[in-house]
């Protein structure tokens, strides 16, 4: 197989499991999370299929206390990602995370975060080298982020800027709602909000668009790369727990 072709299934694979970022997230008394589980599909360029499929689940421990965990499935890649979180004042506030990337033609990858707000200090792994990271307030790990960027845009939040544990240092990740656009299917006419993540000097596109009527659920994302490819997620189904 072509390397290049190697790669964009690569990427195709692990924009699977950036793409649920904005997963259903509902409010009990406005600060709320309400359990769901959510899957989406995926297709490249020119249509052909990916073959892969990702689901996104939000389950409560208790004591606000909550999992959330992305399983993503297709023929190059498995992704196993999963964050233990507390919810506090609309706010998360990670616990425990880990991600495991296994496949076709894959490196392994895993990538471990634990957070000990007691002491002020991240422990962690990536790619077999540990780390230790000094603790600013707010900051996120690779999966708490998506959460919160899904709750930031439901309660009107236009241009967001997150701090997160990447790797071995701290990045951050920016978004930005740029429009809203509508579209009518069978004679139903459906408003979306558009928004892209911002990316300085980079030729890569990342577009998003959230239901408002589904409690801004992410019903689509596409992302152009530079050589004009394109890799596209569609939502298949959520259900919203109790």
């Amino acid at each position: 197989m072509h390397s290049l072709t190697i790669s964009k299934l690569r990427g195709a694979a692990l924009l699977l499991c950036f793409g649920i970022l904005a997963s259903p997230v509902q409010a009990e008394s406005g600060t709320g999370l309400t359990p769901f589980e959510a899957s989406y599909t995926a297709a490249m360029e020119k249509g052909v299929s990916l073959n892969g499929t990702a689901k996104r689940t939000l389950t409560s421990q208790g004591n606000d206390i909550w999992l959330y965990r992305t399983d993503v499935d297709s023929f190059i890649a498995s992704i196993d990602e999963s964050l233990i979180l507390r919810w506090e004042n609309g706010r998360v506030v990670p616990m425990r995370y880990r991600y495991h990337l296994s496949g076709f033609l894959i490196k392994d990858r895993k990538h471990s975060i634990d957070f000990d707000w007691s002491t002020g200090v991240a422990t962690g792994e990536y790619k077999g080298k540990r780390f230790e990271i000094e603790l600013e307030e707010g900051v996120l790990d690779p999966l708490g982020y998506q959460l919160q960027l899904h709750q930031d845009i439901r309660n009107g939040e236009r241009d967001m800027t997150y701090k997160v544990i990447d790797g071995r240092s701290v990045d951050e990740e920016r978004f930005a709602v740029i429009n809203g656009e509508a579209t009518s299917t069978g004679g139903d006419r459906t408003a979306f909000l558009k928004a892209e993540k911002v990316r300085e000097d980079s030729k890569r596109q990342t577009l998003m668009w959230f239901s408002p009527e589904q409690d801004f659920l992410l019903v689509r994302l596409l992302q152009v790369e530079p050589d004009g490819s394109t890799y596209e997620l569609k939502l298949k189904a959520a259900d919203f727990g109790p």
